[in-house]
């Protein structure tokens, strides 16, 4: 027995944790000169994690960024938005699959009692 809703948020977990990195690294070569800032695009890395759970999305650079004289892309208030909403989905997917699987559990034990 499979169970989707653990697939999928495996996949939600493993795209958000990628995301993480690669704002991580954006925000460490802040200062860095000519130095782009990457991401991935969530729906369409969640979609290669569902088709292939191995795969990795391809990171892309950001468009429209302002671009500093030594080359820098890299906006930090922007990252950390970023960082601290990509924070707040991967925290919330972590409640919710905890709280879903406890559900699970609970749903699969057997009513000793008979009620």
């Amino acid at each position: 027995m499979q169970i989707q809703f653990l697939n999928l948020y495996n996949g939600v977990m493993n795209v958000r944790e990628e995301r993480a990195a690669l704002i991580a690294d954006n925000i460490a070569n802040a200062d860095t000169p000519g130095f782009k800032a990457r991401d991935v695009s969530f729906d369409s890395a969640l979609a290669s994690q569902l088709a292939d759970p191995d795969a990795q999305a391809a990171p892309q650079y950001r468009a429209g960024a302002t671009v500093a004289l030594d080359g820098n892309d890299v906006a930090l208030d922007g990252e950390r938005i970023e960082a601290a909403q990509n924070a707040e989905q991967l925290s919330a997917s972590a409640v919710f699959l905890r709280q879903s699987t406890a559900d699970l559990i609970t749903a699969l034990r057997p009513n000793l009692s008979g009620n």
